[in-house]
Protein backbone atom coordinates (compact mmCIF):
# COMPACT_ATOMS: atom_id res chain seq x y z
CA UNK A 1 0.00 0.00 0.00
CA UNK A 2 0.89 3.34 -0.61
CA UNK A 3 1.74 6.26 1.29
CA UNK A 4 2.37 10.21 1.00
CA UNK A 5 2.56 13.17 3.07
CA UNK A 6 -0.41 14.05 1.66
CA UNK A 7 -2.32 11.58 3.74
CA UNK A 8 -1.20 13.04 6.35
CA UNK A 9 -2.37 16.38 6.29
CA UNK A 10 -5.55 15.79 4.37
CA UNK A 11 -9.06 17.55 5.28
CA UNK A 12 -9.22 19.05 8.34
CA UNK A 13 -6.35 17.08 10.49
CA UNK A 14 -3.77 18.97 12.50
CA UNK A 15 -0.90 19.53 11.52
CA UNK A 16 1.91 17.28 12.59
CA UNK A 17 4.44 18.20 15.47
CA UNK A 18 7.62 16.50 16.50
CA UNK A 19 9.51 17.21 19.50
CA UNK A 20 13.11 15.84 20.36
CA UNK A 21 14.77 14.35 23.74
CA UNK A 22 18.35 14.03 24.42
CA UNK A 23 20.54 13.64 27.50
CA UNK A 24 23.85 15.83 29.23
CA UNK A 25 27.06 14.72 27.62
CA UNK A 26 29.28 13.17 30.08
CA UNK A 27 32.78 13.40 28.18
CA UNK A 28 33.97 15.93 25.31
CA UNK A 29 33.30 13.39 22.70
CA UNK A 30 29.71 13.01 24.05
CA UNK A 31 29.32 16.34 23.61
CA UNK A 32 30.59 16.87 20.49
CA UNK A 33 27.95 13.81 19.08
CA UNK A 34 25.08 15.83 20.82
CA UNK A 35 26.00 19.28 19.31
CA UNK A 36 26.53 17.74 15.64
CA UNK A 37 22.56 16.08 16.46
CA UNK A 38 21.33 19.29 17.18
CA UNK A 39 23.01 20.71 14.40
CA UNK A 40 21.56 18.20 12.31
CA UNK A 41 17.58 17.86 13.77
CA UNK A 42 17.35 21.89 14.37
CA UNK A 43 15.94 22.65 10.90
CA UNK A 44 12.97 20.41 11.19
CA UNK A 45 11.87 23.25 13.78
CA UNK A 46 10.48 20.58 16.55
CA UNK A 47 7.76 22.30 18.80
CA UNK A 48 10.57 21.90 21.59
CA UNK A 49 13.74 19.59 22.66
CA UNK A 50 13.84 18.33 26.48
CA UNK A 51 17.23 17.46 28.35
CA UNK A 52 16.77 14.62 30.79
CA UNK A 53 17.88 14.49 34.23
CA UNK A 54 19.77 11.54 35.91
CA UNK A 55 18.69 9.53 38.57
CA UNK A 56 19.11 11.09 42.29
CA UNK A 57 19.35 14.31 40.64
CA UNK A 58 23.02 13.16 39.21
CA UNK A 59 23.34 15.64 36.08
CA UNK A 60 21.41 18.53 38.03
CA UNK A 61 24.72 20.79 36.63
CA UNK A 62 24.84 19.30 33.17
CA UNK A 63 21.27 19.49 32.40
CA UNK A 64 21.06 22.89 33.52
CA UNK A 65 24.34 23.96 31.39
CA UNK A 66 22.71 21.96 27.85
CA UNK A 67 19.79 23.83 28.79
CA UNK A 68 20.69 27.20 28.95
CA UNK A 69 23.40 26.65 25.65
CA UNK A 70 20.19 25.35 24.13
CA UNK A 71 18.29 28.53 24.45
CA UNK A 72 21.99 30.78 24.17
CA UNK A 73 22.94 29.58 21.36
CA UNK A 74 20.14 27.49 19.13
CA UNK A 75 16.65 29.00 17.60
CA UNK A 76 15.04 25.81 19.50
CA UNK A 77 12.60 25.65 22.56
CA UNK A 78 13.89 23.75 25.81
CA UNK A 79 12.62 21.74 27.95
CA UNK A 80 14.81 20.96 31.44
CA UNK A 81 13.62 17.86 32.74
CA UNK A 82 13.42 18.00 36.88
CA UNK A 83 12.88 15.27 39.60
CA UNK A 84 11.82 15.56 43.28
CA UNK A 85 14.69 13.19 44.03
CA UNK A 86 17.32 14.04 46.60
CA UNK A 87 16.62 17.88 46.83
CA UNK A 88 14.80 20.13 49.00
CA UNK A 89 12.03 22.35 47.97
CA UNK A 90 14.67 25.21 48.65
CA UNK A 91 17.36 23.36 46.21
CA UNK A 92 14.45 22.76 43.18
CA UNK A 93 13.02 26.00 43.55
CA UNK A 94 16.54 27.61 42.83
CA UNK A 95 17.12 25.32 39.46
CA UNK A 96 13.54 26.42 38.62
CA UNK A 97 14.30 30.19 39.31
CA UNK A 98 17.63 29.77 37.50
CA UNK A 99 15.89 28.63 34.27
CA UNK A 100 13.75 31.11 34.40
CA UNK A 101 16.36 33.67 34.47
CA UNK A 102 17.49 31.89 31.51
CA UNK A 103 14.72 32.57 29.32
CA UNK A 104 13.20 28.56 29.57
CA UNK A 105 9.75 28.60 29.97
CA UNK A 106 8.93 24.32 29.83
CA UNK A 107 9.75 21.81 32.58
CA UNK A 108 8.92 18.02 32.09
CA UNK A 109 8.30 17.56 36.03
CA UNK A 110 9.03 14.13 36.97
CA UNK A 111 8.88 12.65 40.36
CA UNK A 112 12.21 10.46 39.70
CA UNK A 113 13.53 6.94 40.22
CA UNK A 114 15.10 5.99 43.60
CA UNK A 115 18.64 6.47 43.37
CA UNK A 116 19.29 3.01 43.97
CA UNK A 117 17.05 1.64 41.03
CA UNK A 118 13.43 1.12 40.48
CA UNK A 119 13.95 -1.98 42.33
CA UNK A 120 14.06 0.19 45.64
CA UNK A 121 11.12 1.78 47.43
CA UNK A 122 11.03 5.77 46.69
CA UNK A 123 11.23 8.07 49.78
CA UNK A 124 10.93 11.88 49.02
CA UNK A 125 13.13 14.21 50.48
CA UNK A 126 12.16 15.14 53.95
CA UNK A 127 12.16 18.85 52.56
CA UNK A 128 11.46 18.46 49.38
CA UNK A 129 8.09 18.01 47.00
CA UNK A 130 6.53 14.71 47.87
CA UNK A 131 5.15 13.56 44.73
CA UNK A 132 5.21 15.23 41.16
CA UNK A 133 1.89 16.81 41.52
CA UNK A 134 3.51 18.89 44.12
CA UNK A 135 6.44 19.83 41.81
CA UNK A 136 4.08 20.56 39.56
CA UNK A 137 2.17 23.30 41.76
CA UNK A 138 5.72 25.06 43.09
CA UNK A 139 6.41 25.32 39.38
CA UNK A 140 3.65 27.06 38.54
CA UNK A 141 4.07 29.30 41.54
CA UNK A 142 7.39 30.08 40.63
CA UNK A 143 6.97 31.20 36.66
CA UNK A 144 4.62 31.01 33.71
CA UNK A 145 6.17 27.58 32.93
CA UNK A 146 4.55 25.31 30.42
CA UNK A 147 4.86 21.88 32.06
CA UNK A 148 4.87 17.89 30.44
CA UNK A 149 5.09 14.86 32.72
CA UNK A 150 5.17 11.08 32.35
CA UNK A 151 2.89 8.83 31.09
CA UNK A 152 3.36 5.15 31.42
CA UNK A 153 0.89 2.94 28.78
CA UNK A 154 2.25 -0.30 30.69
CA UNK A 155 1.87 1.30 33.98
CA UNK A 156 4.80 2.55 36.17
CA UNK A 157 7.50 -0.34 37.39
CA UNK A 158 6.41 0.55 40.79
CA UNK A 159 2.76 1.22 40.32
CA UNK A 160 0.30 -1.74 41.19
CA UNK A 161 -1.88 -0.99 38.36
CA UNK A 162 -2.44 0.82 35.02
CA UNK A 163 -5.98 2.26 36.89
CA UNK A 164 -3.67 3.48 39.72
CA UNK A 165 -1.19 5.41 36.84
CA UNK A 166 -4.44 7.27 35.54
CA UNK A 167 -5.13 8.39 39.04
CA UNK A 168 -1.33 9.68 39.41
CA UNK A 169 -1.52 11.40 36.09
CA UNK A 170 -4.70 13.02 37.29
CA UNK A 171 -3.52 14.84 40.09
CA UNK A 172 -0.97 15.85 37.88
CA UNK A 173 -3.11 17.84 35.68
CA UNK A 174 -5.28 18.71 38.25
CA UNK A 175 -2.01 20.59 39.60
CA UNK A 176 -1.48 22.15 36.43
CA UNK A 177 0.12 19.79 33.60
CA UNK A 178 -0.20 20.90 29.91
CA UNK A 179 0.59 17.57 28.19
CA UNK A 180 1.94 13.81 29.23
CA UNK A 181 4.44 12.78 27.42
CA UNK A 182 4.36 8.83 27.28
CA UNK A 183 7.27 5.95 28.36
CA UNK A 184 8.39 4.24 24.54
CA UNK A 185 6.03 1.50 23.80
CA UNK A 186 6.74 -0.93 20.28
CA UNK A 187 2.91 -2.13 20.18
CA UNK A 188 0.62 1.13 19.40
CA UNK A 189 -2.24 -1.10 20.76
CA UNK A 190 -1.02 -0.46 24.02
CA UNK A 191 -0.93 3.34 23.33
CA UNK A 192 -4.41 3.44 21.76
CA UNK A 193 -5.84 1.92 24.89
CA UNK A 194 -4.09 3.74 27.36
CA UNK A 195 -5.46 6.94 25.61
CA UNK A 196 -8.90 5.98 25.64
CA UNK A 197 -8.38 5.06 29.28
CA UNK A 198 -7.25 8.46 29.68
CA UNK A 199 -10.46 10.21 27.67
CA UNK A 200 -12.70 8.01 30.10
CA UNK A 201 -11.37 9.51 32.97
CA UNK A 202 -12.17 12.41 31.96
CA UNK A 203 -8.49 13.86 31.61
CA UNK A 204 -8.56 16.70 28.76
CA UNK A 205 -4.55 16.93 28.07
CA UNK A 206 -2.37 15.62 25.09
CA UNK A 207 -1.00 12.48 25.70
CA UNK A 208 1.84 12.41 23.24
CA UNK A 209 3.80 9.35 22.35
CA UNK A 210 7.35 9.04 22.92
CA UNK A 211 9.05 6.86 19.94
CA UNK A 212 12.24 4.88 20.55
CA UNK A 213 14.09 4.87 16.70
CA UNK A 214 16.32 1.43 17.73
CA UNK A 215 19.77 2.02 17.57
CA UNK A 216 21.41 -1.17 19.57
CA UNK A 217 18.60 -3.67 19.59
CA UNK A 218 20.54 -5.23 23.01
CA UNK A 219 20.57 -1.89 24.77
CA UNK A 220 16.99 -1.24 24.19
CA UNK A 221 16.05 -4.26 25.30
CA UNK A 222 17.77 -3.81 28.39
CA UNK A 223 16.66 -0.68 29.03
CA UNK A 224 12.88 -1.50 27.88
CA UNK A 225 13.16 -3.86 31.08
CA UNK A 226 13.94 -1.53 33.31
CA UNK A 227 11.38 1.01 32.34
CA UNK A 228 8.68 -1.85 32.46
CA UNK A 229 8.51 -1.47 28.38
CA UNK A 230 7.42 -4.67 26.58
CA UNK A 231 9.34 -6.24 23.93
CA UNK A 232 7.63 -7.80 21.56
CA UNK A 233 8.09 -11.23 19.98
CA UNK A 234 8.02 -10.21 16.53
CA UNK A 235 10.01 -7.09 17.36
CA UNK A 236 12.99 -9.43 18.94
CA UNK A 237 12.54 -11.96 15.46
CA UNK A 238 13.41 -9.04 13.38
CA UNK A 239 16.50 -7.75 14.98
CA UNK A 240 17.71 -11.59 15.34
CA UNK A 241 21.18 -12.60 14.08
CA UNK A 242 21.99 -8.79 13.46
CA UNK A 243 24.40 -8.50 16.38
CA UNK A 244 27.64 -8.15 13.97
CA UNK A 245 25.24 -6.57 11.43
CA UNK A 246 25.26 -2.83 11.94
CA UNK A 247 24.08 -1.64 8.44
CA UNK A 248 21.09 -4.20 8.03
CA UNK A 249 20.61 -3.10 11.98
CA UNK A 250 19.93 0.28 10.88
CA UNK A 251 18.11 -0.72 7.60
CA UNK A 252 15.71 -2.66 9.75
CA UNK A 253 15.46 -0.21 12.55
CA UNK A 254 14.73 2.62 10.25
CA UNK A 255 11.42 -0.12 9.00
CA UNK A 256 10.53 -0.71 12.09
CA UNK A 257 10.00 2.77 13.47
CA UNK A 258 8.60 4.30 10.04
CA UNK A 259 6.18 1.45 10.31
CA UNK A 260 5.11 2.58 13.73
CA UNK A 261 4.90 6.03 13.44
CA UNK A 262 2.81 6.20 10.22
CA UNK A 263 0.34 3.78 12.28
CA UNK A 264 0.07 6.17 14.99
CA UNK A 265 -0.47 8.85 11.91
CA UNK A 266 -3.29 7.15 10.88
CA UNK A 267 -4.84 6.85 14.38
CA UNK A 268 -5.07 10.57 14.98
CA UNK A 269 -1.63 11.03 16.70
CA UNK A 270 -0.51 14.79 15.73
CA UNK A 271 2.42 14.81 17.54
CA UNK A 272 5.37 12.52 18.27
CA UNK A 273 8.01 12.96 20.79
CA UNK A 274 11.58 11.43 19.74
CA UNK A 275 13.64 9.41 21.98
CA UNK A 276 17.46 10.08 20.22
CA UNK A 277 19.87 8.84 22.57
CA UNK A 278 21.73 12.21 21.00
CA UNK A 279 21.68 10.32 17.67
CA UNK A 280 20.26 12.46 14.46
CA UNK A 281 20.41 9.88 11.17
CA UNK A 282 17.38 7.37 12.41
CA UNK A 283 15.10 10.27 13.64
CA UNK A 284 15.83 12.45 10.64
CA UNK A 285 14.97 10.19 8.34
CA UNK A 286 12.14 9.10 10.00
CA UNK A 287 10.78 12.94 9.64
CA UNK A 288 11.62 13.20 6.33
CA UNK A 289 9.07 10.09 5.28
CA UNK A 290 6.24 12.12 7.42
CA UNK A 291 6.78 15.17 5.30
CA UNK A 292 8.62 17.08 8.05
CA UNK A 293 11.51 19.22 6.07
CA UNK A 294 14.07 21.54 6.88
CA UNK A 295 12.57 24.76 4.56
CA UNK A 296 14.96 24.30 1.67
CA UNK A 297 14.09 20.85 0.91
CA UNK A 298 10.50 21.78 1.22
CA UNK A 299 10.70 24.41 -0.77
CA UNK A 300 12.03 21.97 -3.32
CA UNK A 301 9.29 19.32 -3.21
CA UNK A 302 6.58 21.74 -3.51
Amino acid sequence: MSRSPARISRGDAPALRVSFEFFPPKTAEMEASLWDAVQRLAPLSPDFVSVTYGAGGTTRERTHATVERLARETPLKPAAHLTCVGASRAEVNEVVRGYHAAGVRHIVALRGDPPGGLDQPYQAHPQGYQATADLITGIKAIGDFEVSVSAYPEKHPQSPNLLHDIEMLKRKVDAGADRAISQFFFDNAVFYRFRDLVAAAGLDIPIVPGIVPVQNFKQTANFARRAGATIPGWLADRFAGLEQDAATRRLVAAAVCAEQVLDLIDHGVSDLHFYTMNKADLVFAICHLIGMRPPAAAEQAA
